[in-house]
């Protein structure tokens, strides 16, 4: 009875410490049956065990009959009892085979020993053998059915156990329990509730299952009801009520709970701290760590360790998270990795942390490698740069699920391999995987960066033949796209047209009509948006100020520029009074431009500089301000070639043809050269780049010939209009 009301409490319970033992057990009884019993080493065997089963697994039962009778002094009950306690050592320790010769050779047994053998059946799932054996059995009672019960449940046959459950002669607490538990492990919740509500008697085990199978289908409501009618509860109620909290996205209320709790243990401790962790709260989750350490009766094991391990890579603590690993180490955690989930989550951490050489060596250990931590070296090795390391790794990848794809088209995107992602997105289809929204973002963010505004078409098509309903996400990468391609309307439409909107919306929209000089456009969005109770932030006011900018706005720039601070208490970043700068200056008020420079609360960088000598070429008045802006920004950036070539043409521009002269020498000597300038077409799916200075091709010759009016024949026609509908802006 003891074992079995053990079994069910591990069924009700949602320590994931008791699922790991279980698999522990399932793995020490798959791999130590196929060795020899000679290089066994299972710690619960004494020496008698040992030799008995020794003889047991070479089949010398003679010997091992004769070791019995030698063993068994005392009264017949006695030596019953000891018999079966080698049985049930045998049978636990997953030599099930040699547990049945020794049941075999047995002079005497009883339903204790017919139950032990039973259970080493079950536990070992070894489902046909229990069956026989259970209708071989003499005797049975309310274990023996109970325990057939609970082989059936677990091997998913419900429909089975509920046949056995309805002929049970005898049905005690733990039958009852044992059916409900089985019942919500195969997701039948109704029958389970209907069942919770028939039975005669109940015990908290009954009601944290039921709580347990509510919560584990996201009933939150229908478990916090059960929880309040409870009038005893007990760690495991409170644990699973905070951790259905935290399931559903209310940690709040979960953690409000977890305070509460007037008992905690390290499962409590640990399913709040993963918690924090699955909600990207890294910081509560080390801190809470940090709380339980004052508890010194609890101690952490290694669900907590690897959810901090996620946790340090979350918050991008690298010390920390060596700390953690310096800890697993002396604490010999990292032995005790059977399922190389601690392993795998240090993958995780130092992959994060850009560390390879540590995230490899211990990725080469991981006994049973996931997708998780494939995926994990991969988008590490793209972090740094290493993208044939990353592509390896991908190749050799036993199976390849949609995120595996979608981190090798980002990293390939990350890394600028815009024509390698595309192909690869091809790819990805012929072996017919499905992509993931994330991986049609991603695409279309770089169709919008390179302005390829037929690869963001094609993309666009492709998701309106295969999705019903955009998420948010693909919409707002929709509006950036065309946007950044130069189709603002279709960005436009794509805005109006959506049924909720978040910041980044609202941002994408504002800045796309700035971008195209349609300031009171963006302006009206900006007043849409406050309407609409969203709060801007950052990059909402270097849209509205950069369309100031465009339409020299100039009083309506520093009411906006004011109200980052005084109303929306934003701080201003450098990008910002950048834009101020630019304002101004196209306004012509330098002088006023180069009083926010010298006033500014940091001080300027070679950027601010910049910006002030960019504007200054608006006005050949500005000599002066521009010859000062230049000093300051060469003592910043000698060789700042842009920064010459604009002091020049401001010089020439003025007639200051010595000073321009003395300049373009002075970058001769210096070796300062500009960057030429770049642009591209698309041609037939090819991008034809095209620096300042290059020799022109012929197809820009049929282009040319075209809006001169001089082609001679159709087909070049064609080839003009297929060049100049695919021409892009400059880069």
């Amino acid at each position: 009875m003891c074992a079995v009301s053990s079994r069910s409490f591990q069924l009700y319970s949602l320590s994931k410490s008791s699922t790991r033992l279980q698999c522990r057990f399932i793995y020490v009884r798959r791999f130590k049956t196929q060795i020899t019993f000679s290089k066994t080493d299972y710690p619960k065997l004494t020496d008698n065990d040992s030799q008995l089963l020794h003889f047991l697994s070479e089949h010398s039962l003679p010997d091992a009959r004769n070791m019995l009778e030698e063993l068994s002094v005392g009264e017949r009950h006695g030596r019953i009892r000891l018999w079966t306690s080698f049985l049930s050592k045998y049978s636990k320790s997953g030599f099930v085979d040699e547990a049945r010769a020794l049941f075999d050779i047995m002079p005497e047994r009883n339903v204790v020993t017919y139950n032990a053998m039973l259970s080493g059946y079950v536990q070992s799932g070894r489902l046909s053998g229990a069956w026989s054996f259970f209708g071989e059995m003499p005797e049975r009672n309310v274990v023996s059915w109970t325990l057939m019960l609970c082989g059936l449940a677990d091997a998913g046959r419900i429909d089975d156990a509920r046949r056995l459950f309805e002929v049970m002669p005898e049905r005690n607490i733990v039958s009852w329990n044992s059916m409900l538990a089985g019942l919500i492990r195969n997701k039948d919740l109704e029958e389970a509730s209907l069942l919770f509500q028939l039975m005669p008697d109940k015990n908290i085990v009954s009601w944290n299952a039921m709580i347990a199978g509510y919560v584990e289908n996201g009933r939150i409501e229908e478990a916090k009801a059960l929880f309040d009618e409870m009038e005893e509860k007990n760690v495991v109620t409170w644990t699973s009520m905070m951790a259905g909290y935290c399931r559903v996205g209310n940690v709040d209320e979960g953690y409000s709970l977890f305070q509460r709790m007037p008992e905690r243990n390290i499962v409590s401790w640990t399913a709040m701290i993963s918690a924090f962790t699955r909600n990207s709260l890294y910081i509560e989750a080390l801190s809470l760590f940090l709380e339980m350490r004052g508890d010194f009766e609890v101690k952490p094991n290694g669900e907590t360790f690897i959810s901090l391990a996620y946790a340090c890579a979350g918050v991008g603590f690298a010390r920390l998270g060596m700390q953690l690993h310096a800890q697993l180490i002396i604490k010999s955690w990292d032995h005790d990795d059977y399922d190389g989930r601690l392993y795998r989550s240090l993958v995780y951490m130092y992959s994060t942390f850009a560390q390879l050489e540590k995230a490899q060596h211990l990725f080469d250990l991981v006994p049973i490698r996931d997708k998780i931590s494939w995926t994990s070296m991969i988008k590490g090795y793209f972090d740094v740069g290493q993208v044939s390391k990353a592509c390896h790794l991908f190749h050799n990848m036993p199976q390849r699920d949609a995120v595996a794809w979608t981190a090798m088209i980002s990293g390939l995107v990350q890394n600028e391999l815009f024509a390698e992602a595309t192909c690869l997105f091809s790819e990805l289809r012929v072996h017919c995987v499905l992509p993931l929204n994330s991986t049609y973002s991603i695409l279309l963010g770089a169709a919008g960066t390179l302005s390829y505004l037929d690869q963001g078409k094609q993309l666009h098509c492709m998701l309106i033949k295969t999705l019903y309903e955009f998420d948010l996400i693909l919409e707002n990468s929709l509006i950036s796209m065309y946007a950044k391609c130069g189709e603002i309307g279709d960005a436009h439409i794509i805005f109006s047209n959506m049924t909720s909107r978040d910041l980044i919306s609202w941002n994408s929209m504002i800045m796309g009509l700035s971008h195209h000089g349609l300031a009171n456009e963006a302006l009206k969005i900006f007043e849409d948006m406050l309407r609409s109770g969203a709060h801007p932030n950052s990059v909402t006011f270097l849209g509205v100020l950069s369309a100031c900018s465009h339409a020299g706005l100039v009083s309506q720039g520093w009411e906006l520029y004011n109200a980052m601070s005084d109303v929306y208490a934003i701080p201003k970043g450098l990008e910002h009074y950048i834009c101020m700068i630019n304002l101004l200056g196209r306004a012509g008020k330098l002088k006023e431009a180069e009083e926010l420079v010298l006033r500014l609360p940091l001080e300027p960088d070679r950027a601010v500089w910049g910006s002030l000598l960019g504007v200054c070429s608006f006005h050949e008045t500005t000599t002066e301000i521009a010859r000062r802006a230049a000093q300051r920004l060469f003592e910043l950036d000698p060789l700042n070639a842009a920064a010459h070539v604009v002091l020049c043409n401001i010089y020439r521009a003025k007639g200051w043809h010595v000073e321009g002269t003395m300049i373009r020498k002075k970058m001769q000597l210096e070796g300062v050269k500009k960057v030429p300038g770049c642009s591209w077409i698309l041609l037939k799916g090819k991008a034809h780049i095209f620096l300042s200075g290059d020799k022109i091709p012929p197809q820009v010759d049929v282009m040319l010939s075209v809006l001169h009016g001089t082609a001679s024949d159709h087909k070049k026609v064609g080839e003009t209009y297929e060049v100049w509908g695919s021409l892009t802006h400059h880069r």
